[in-house]
């Protein structure tokens, strides 16, 4: 199964979210959720990323909201792992 790694980024931009749309905590919980079990579900609007970002991967976590995100290989297991980089706006995060 895949696990979520948080990124210190990750971490302090989810933070900020926090602090300033609580209401979202369901969205990105959920989207959490959907990602671990199925990262190209359609709802999450999974696509690759280009330029600066390349190689990354990027899903939708509400109207305006994106999660940038990697696969990494998992060390235990043959499944990859899913290393969250960024989460904001479209214009904050590319």
């Amino acid at each position: 199964m895949r696990t979520l790694v948080w990124s210190n980024a990750f971490l302090r931009s989810f933070k900020r979210w926090m602090r300033k749309r609580p209401d979202l905590d369901s969205d990105i919980a959920e989207t959490l959720k959907l990602l671990v079990a199925n990262p190209f579900a359609p709802q999450l609007e999974t696509h690759k990323l280009k330029g600066k970002l390349s190689g990354s991967w990027a899903c939708s976590a509400g109207y305006d909201l994106r999660i940038v995100f990697d696969f990494v290989k998992a060390e235990k297991c043959n499944t990859d792992d899913i290393l969250l980089l960024a989460i904001g706006t479209h214009d904050e995060v590319y």
